[in-house]
């Protein structure tokens, strides 16, 4: 018989309930207990849903109040000094203070390192192993959390954790020439405690994740998970190893021969690979087939399903799931009542892809027959999609076919550019600017809440929409910044807004999904061809420069970063979305520059992100989604300044790529990284201008202008002076303005204090 299973369900809940609860509890209007309470309600409300959803294992320990990886971190004692962290257990405002800088209690330090989880829209909190650390068992969450699910769910819960291999690997050692595999030998005992209390505790099957083993790994971390695996072995406990993101490729040989007792592997994303698994994979050992997409909102082909998985139920012991965790897919398509009809039954959200996991296991262990009827609306939705003639714009597609390479270069290149700007623009030494948004307040989004409900008129949110950016502009003059930003009070979210606007784009209302910590986005779903019907931010920016004589930037988002935080169209090659949002994004620059508008920032912070896993795809990635950037970019005048910024990304091997981009000036993420990010640009002898960030804006902790000086001190001896920017590391939607104001001013008066010690 054909067994079903879950590797991680969304952690928000369908109202993000999450969230709401954690925000309470740091601002002191709910306490530990309340926040306690919060999270049993939610987990036992996930676990029932999978169990109504026919789902045979379910998994436990992947809920988390900010980040799975900090979990890991807090389980195994990782816990860096500086959060004077004093032994045994860890306690909650220890966690929150490593993953945001402060918490209700304790002194406020600077938070841990984030970055990508692999290459989605998820951030986790980076490990900080030292060369002397000690391992040791210090968080009791995973253990009370199984307690709590074998009350539920009985022997059926299947605790989830993250492998020792790969939380060494995404791990961060600030040592120089420091091998992590040396922490190997003091870790396994302590994963070895873990997996035989989970035993104790009655559990049948754990699932250990390993990703990395969808990377090119060095030959040393093959022989480390031929080691381990053996040492892990405990005598009536099965682990299923669970890899997903990718094909194992070159990995496959030692995925399958190490001593488990099932490998689970990602069907969607490397649907050519199954067989070889298949044929590799020892008889005796389970074969779990992450057959249904956990990072798309599309529905199953369940007919193409059962093709690919008829041949190996006949062969062996099949386990069924998603791809990977749903934590990257919103909770439940029938809370959804604003999508039109059509477009509703081409999707499936978390709920949804389990119930099409149990359709799958009742066609495979009964005959097709059993589930005819649902098999046959799976048909129907996909033959809907498929002839559709709102997927496809003929005009759009002519466009694309004639584009030229002309289209992807500016006129001159930068050093020409750079001395007509400078002309144009008479910018200090050092000038300071922001990434671009301003705080959200409450009384904003009560304002477009209204405005979308019906309740005030257009005319009144614009003249309110106005109000704000003219406070946002008399904001920073006081603070002395020379280049300004509108403070984008009209935008919901930077991609949610765009397409909003676009054609090819449908949105939801309760599609939510986890970006990091309390954060959540909703990503649009781009269904169609897309086109821009009309100019979408110029009327904004206009206004807002009109209003002072300081440059004003128009803020766009860019190319890939819409494509990737969207959930993408998939019978369409990405790159050719992306090239339609380019062309789209073109004209939007085009329309700028004709208002006035002397400095256009083009946001790509997930051009890292996108990056294939594997290197031998990078160099196509990395030409069109440059290409696509360029040809956004590139029809202006040389005086015409082009900014972009990326943040939470390792820029080393892709540093060649982000000086292809030609903008000329990048902003980044370096504040928790203290400036580490600049040496890739240092040693590549990056061209262009650079703002690396001075002020972490994912902390509620304001820096002082001398901490920002000394990060401003270690940005110049890497980066000439005369090319530098002084900003925050991204957008200030998520402050309060309390401490904009505060953390603005000392950002001004750092670049002040430089500039006195070098002119």
């Amino acid at each position: 018989m054909t067994t079903t299973h879950n590797l991680g369900f969304p952690r928000l809940g369908l109202r993000r309930e999450m969230k709401k609860a954690v925000e309470a509890y740091w601002q002191g209007t709910i306490n530990a207990d309340q926040l306690a309470r919060t999270g049993r309600d939610l987990r036992r409300h996930h676990w029932e849903i999978q169990q109504q959803a026919g789902i045979d294992w379910i998994p436990v320990g992947d809920f988390s109040w900010y980040d799975h990886v900090l979990d890991t971190s807090c389980l195994l004692g990782c816990v860096p000094e500086r959060f004077a962290h004093p032994g045994g257990a860890v306690a909650l405002d220890t966690y929150f203070r490593m993953a945001r800088g402060r918490a209700p209690s304790g002194q406020p330090r600077p938070a841990c390192e984030m970055t990508k989880w692999f290459d989605t829209n998820y951030h986790y909190l980076v490990p900080e192993p030292t060369p002397d650390q000690a391992f040791s068992l210090s968080s009791e969450k995973l253990f009370e959390e199984f307690a709590e699910a074998r009350e539920i769910l009985g022997d059926k819960a299947k605790p989830v954790l993250l492998g020792p291999l790969s939380w060494l690997w995404l791990g961060k050692c600030h040592a120089e020439s420091f091998d992590k595999l040396t922490l190997l030998p003091r870790l396994l005992p302590v994963y070895g405690e873990i997996l035989q209390r989970l035993k104790d505790q009655g559990a049948q099957w754990i699932q250990i994740d390993e990703p990395i083993l969808a990377l090119d790994l060095p030959p040393s971390w093959l022989t480390a998970f031929e080691q381990s695996y053996h040492q892990l072995q405990i005598k009536g406990l099965n682990l299923l190893l669970a890899v997903y993101f990718g094909p194992l490729a070159g990995n496959l040989k030692t995925a399958c021969s190490l001593p488990v007792a099932g490998l689970h592997v990602d069907a969607v994303r490397a649907p050519e690979e199954l067989s070889r698994v298949a044929d590799w994979l020892p008889a005796h050992k389970v074969l779990s087939v992450g057959i249904v997409d956990g990072r798309n909102v599309w529905r199953s082909d369940l007919d193409e399903a059962l093709e690919a998985l008829a041949s190996l139920h006949d062969r062996r012991e099949l386990w069924l799931a998603p791809s990977c965790s749903l934590l990257h897919t919103p909770v439940d398509l029938d809370a959804e009542t604003g999508i039109d009809a059509e477009l509703k039954t081409w999707l499936a959200f978390a709920v949804q892809k389990l119930e099409e996991l149990t359709l799958l296991k009742q066609a495979l262990d009964h005959g097709p027959e059993i589930v005819a009827d649902p098999l046959e609306a799976s048909r129907r939705a996909i033959a809907s999609r498929r002839a559709s003639k709102r997927v496809t714009d003929p005009a759009v597609r002519r466009r694309q076919a004639e584009i030229t390479p002309a289209a992807e270069r500016r006129a001159n290149p930068y050093p020409v550019r750079r001395e007509a700007q400078r002309a144009k623009l008479d910018l200090p030494l050092l000038p300071t600017t922001t990434i671009g948004s301003f705080p959200q307040t409450p009384e904003i989004r009560a304002r477009r809440r209204d405005f979308k409900q019906g309740e005030i008129s257009a005319d009144d949110y614009t003249a309110f929409l106005k109000k704000q950016i003219a406070f946002c502009v008399q904001k920073q003059e006081a603070y002395g910044l020379d280049v300004l930003a509108h403070g984008e009070p009209e935008r919901n979210d930077m991609v949610e807004y765009f397409g909003e606007q676009l054609e090819g784009f449908a949105f939801t209302r309760n599609g939510w999904v986890q970006s990091y910590g309390s954060r959540c986005v909703k990503p649009p779903i781009i269904y169609g061809d897309v086109s821009r019907p009309r100019p979408m931010t110029v009327d904004w920016i206009r206004y807002a420069q009109s209003l002072t004589p300081k440059p004003m930037k128009g803020m766009l988002t860019g190319p890939v970063t819409m494509l990737q935080w969207s959930f993408v169209r998939d019978d369409l090659p990405r790159r050719d979305t992306c090239l339609q949002i380019a062309l789209s994004l073109r004209d939007e620059v085009a329309d700028l520059e004709a208002a006035g508008i002397g400095v256009i920032q083009i946001d790509e912070p997930a051009l890292r992100e996108g990056l294939p896993l594997r290197r031998k795809d990078w160099p196509a990635y990395l030409d069109w989604s440059v290409g696509c950037f360029r040809i956004a970019s590139s029809g202006v005048r040389d005086e015409t300044q082009i900014h972009t910024h990326m943040c939470y990304a390792e820029f080393n091997d892709i540093i060649e790529s982000i000086a292809a981009l030609d903008a000329d000036v990048i902003t980044i993420e370096a504040t928790r990284s203290k400036m580490d990010l600049l040496d890739a640009f240092a040693g590549f002898e990056y061209p262009n201008e650079i703002g690396p960030g001075v002020y972490d804006i994912h902390s509620p902790n304001v820096p002082s202008a001398e901490e920002m000086a000394t990060l401003l001190e270690l940005a110049a001896g890497k980066i000439p002076l005369e090319r530098l920017w002084v900003n925050p590391d991204c957008g200030l939607k998520t402050r309060q303005w309390p401490e904009v104001d505060a953390a603005l001013g000392n950002m001004v008066e750092a670049a002040r204090i430089l500039r006195r010690k070098y002119s």
